[in-house]
């Protein structure tokens, strides 16, 4: 599964669109979009449940027919003779995944790679997911996150140029996430080509060379993690909150010593800056000057949550 094992790019979409309609209504579920996706990287689709994320993995997965647009599969398209050639070389774990509760780990393993014509050994796919020691266990007496790794494993089983996963740990506790990035890294180590939705930001940020923000069927932003949130104007967000009852206009803040952005929330103000150092002293001085005293202060990194909220006024949850 190297890079050097495709010519061109692995995935290719031009104004894509996905239209459903009943009756006198429609909806555009993907609305003109356009991507790309390089040969040995792993690449985010970020965005809230309803924006086309899984749309477009399903199209591009030849899953569902697009209404419109244009799409390569490993330089090959849907529906002209090669749609065979194309699944042969598809790893596709899907965001429900249904494995059969009355077979075992093995047996799984053993019966997705009798869909393949080449493929990997079936202990090989087990290794691959840390499931070496449960491969004669039934799958349904599995952890959610066992469960969610064996569907890894099945999509793997194929030695696949083009891996699918499709929201792979929704639903999962703090540890079977991480025991799953750790699966999804190594794939990237060994060169492997990587489409993820997700719409966990930190998810992205940990195991993305680049992502894409769609929101309403669109893409909004695209670029690596540190593009994405160097462009607003900083690293690192001030946030307080005030012991008065008074609320200052935030506009009040922007003159503050290299802040590059002024959001409030609640009761809570949050300033943009790559030099928290100034504008810690700066913002004690300005409040001091207002006759308004501090009730908290903290600092953070930015990070891509805060450049969707910036390019859509919401946060991920709400939208």
């Amino acid at each position: 599964m190297s890079a050097a094992a495709v010519n061109g790019p692995a995935l290719l979409c031009r104004q894509l669109y996905k239209r459903y309609e009943s009756g006198d209504k429609a909806v555009d579920a993907v609305n003109g979009l356009d991507l790309e996706v390089r040969p040995g990287e792993c690449f985010g689709l970020l965005g809230p449940n309803g924006a086309g994320k899984t749309t477009t993995v399903e199209i591009l997965e030849g899953i569902l027919e697009p209404t419109s647009g244009e799409v390569e599969v490993l330089g090959m398209r849907w529906g002209q003779g090669h749609d065979r050639s194309i699944r042969q070389q598809l790893g596709i774990t899907l965001q429900d995944s249904r494995l059969h509760d009355r077979l075992t780990v093995k047996e799984t393993i053993r019966l997705y790679r009798s869909f393949y014509e080449d493929g990997i050994e079936v202990r090989k796919a087990l290794e691959q997911v840390g499931l070496e020691e449960k491969a004669d266990s039934w799958v349904v007496k599995l952890s959610g996150g066992q469960q969610q790794r064996l569907a890894v494993a099945t999509a793997l089983v194929g030695h696949p140029k083009l891996l699918f996963l499709d929201e792979p740990t929704t639903g999962l506790d703090p540890q079977a996430r991480r025991q799953l990035w750790e699966v999804i890294s190594e794939l990237k180590r060994e060169g492997s080509t990587i489409l993820l939705t997700t719409h966990y930001m930190d998810e992205a940020e940990k195991l993305c060379d680049r992502v894409a923000i769609i929101d309403h069927g669109e893409i909004i932003a695209q670029g690596s993690p540190h593009e994405l949130v160097s462009r607003l104007g900083g690293e690192h967000i001030v946030i307080f909150t005030l012991l008065e009852e008074a609320s200052p206009d935030p506009t009040r803040f922007e003159s503050v010593d290299a802040v590059s952005q002024v959001d409030q929330e609640g009761d809570s103000y949050m300033l943009t800056t790559s030099h928290p150092h100034r504008t810690i002293p700066a913002l004690l001085a300005a409040l001091q000057e207002d006759g308004l005293q501090l009730a908290s202060l903290t600092t953070r990194h930015v990070n891509l949550e805060d450049v969707f909220v910036s390019l859509t006024g919401r946060h991920l949850r709400d939208a």
